[in-house]
């Protein structure tokens, strides 16, 4: 009899206290809209004072160029006006009015280009502060939304059924970190719910596979004597395939909540070798009902479980052989490697499935329309422990319907 692998353990106990407790002054507590008012208040204000104080400068330098003198009165027994700036003054035999007029025209020159000096050194130094504005802003908006992406990426690692994952988050006492603590505490629930109810799945299902494996053994003594009536033998034949399936239902029990975890050491496995160990131990099956197994297997190596992986392919062909047509059916099971990840294909004739019923054949002790019970073909968990084992290595399983009947299965793993 086979050892059965002990119950996982109990997980750690916290390293923070989930316990939240009221500071003495709750209107001092430094949440995140009082930190963002203050941050960005005091960058505003900043802004502005040096705003102000170049706009000081400019204007200061810009009212020294507009005093300048315009002319200049020279010589000695005659008197007369010269001015750089204005060149028109400097043209002799001007008239009184003509003179006034050039001395207005030069005026208004130099105080608007003294403007447009102003106005154009103003726009840069404007320029420049937004641009200090916008790297410090967000500088400052990354540091202070930094927790959020540790809160993410805790939750993209728990999506991936990691639940040991904690994001234990130090600093101030704000909105970030209560959200933070209040996730660390659904996560320590959900681990150990989970963990309660994978070892009570595994402890019954070791509790059962005993009297289980006693009952098969007292059923094969007794039908190995040849001196059995008729009758008794068909009973034990009937209690011994009852009993078989008994321990297919217990196995599988114990599978799906092993798979549910994520899959910890990892091995390389090839796809193609797993598939053709289970086309092996379903071919005899195959004959006996008439079923052709095709199909070309390439290599595909992943990172995984061996026999978890061939638990999943067993699975779908089996299922693919068991639901067929009576006559001149297949199976086909390829694998190949499609945009960096692995992919196990198993198609199969048999029976129409409407596409509205494919959701419902991944579900525990579903089977195709209202088949439960009664049936010869299997417990009803086959397709529960692929998409479980699937998504344990990160991979997903998509099944749609064939046309004229059948199923085409198509598992995907992350090579």
């Amino acid at each position: 009899m086979a050892t059965t692998p002990a119950p996982p353990a109990a997980p750690p106990k916290p390293t923070w206290d989930p316990r939240r407790q009221e500071p003495p002054f709750p209107w001092l507590r430094p949440t995140i809209r009082i930190r963002l008012t203050l941050l960005y208040g005091g960058m505003f204000l900043i802004a502005g004072i040096m705003l102000l104080s170049i706009i000081y400068l400019l204007a200061a330098q810009a009212l020294n160029t507009g005093n300048e003198p315009l002319f200049k009165i020279v010589g000695g027994a005659q008197i007369k006006v010269t001015s750089e700036n204005c060149p028109t003054v400097n043209t002799s035999n001007l008239s009184l009015d003509a003179f006034n007029a050039a001395i207005s025209d030069c005026i208004d020159h130099q105080r608007q280009a003294a403007l447009d000096n102003l106005l154009s050194r103003s726009l840069l130094a404007l320029l420049g502060l937004a641009i200090i504005a916008f790297a410090f802003g967000y500088a400052m908006a990354g540091r202070v939304l930094s927790p959020l992406g540790r809160i993410t990426r805790t939750a993209r690692a728990v999506a991936g059924s990691d639940l040991s994952r904690r994001i234990e988050l130090d600093g101030p006492d704000d909105e970030l970190k209560e959200l933070a603590d209040t996730f660390d505490d659904m996560l320590e629930r959900l681990q150990r719910a989970f963990t309660a109810q994978q070892r009570f799945v595994g402890n019954a299902s070791h509790e059962l596979r005993t009297p289980l494996a006693i009952n098969r053994t007292l059923l094969e003594v007794h039908l190995s004597d040849p001196g059995a009536p008729m009758e008794l033998q068909q009973l034990g034949k009937t209690l011994l395939a009852t009993n078989e399936r008994s321990e297919q239902l217990v196995e599988g029990l114990l599978l799906l909540a092993r798979s549910d975890n994520q899959i910890v050491e990892r091995k390389p496995v090839d796809l193609a070798e797993v598939a053709s160990q289970a086309v092996d131990q379903v071919r005899a099956e195959a004959e006996a009902k008439g079923v052709e197994i095709r199909g070309e297997r390439a290599v595909a190596v992943v990172q995984g479980n061996g026999v978890l992986l061939e638990r999943i392919a067993l699975n779908l062909v089996q299922n693919a052989v068991r639901y067929n047509v009576p006559q001149d059916g297949w199976v086909e099971v390829t694998t190949h490697v499609q945009n960096a990840q692995a992919v196990l294909v198993v198609s199969n004739t048999g029976p129409v499935v409407p596409a509205y019923e494919i959701d419902n054949l991944f579900e525990p002790f579903r089977r195709l329309r209202t088949e439960r019970t009664g049936s010869d073909k299997g417990v009803g968990l086959g397709l529960s422990i692929v998409r479980s084992v699937a998504r344990a290595h990160g991979g997903h399983i998509v099944a749609e319907p064939r046309e004229g009947g059948g199923l085409v299965m198509r598992v995907t793993l992350p090579i």
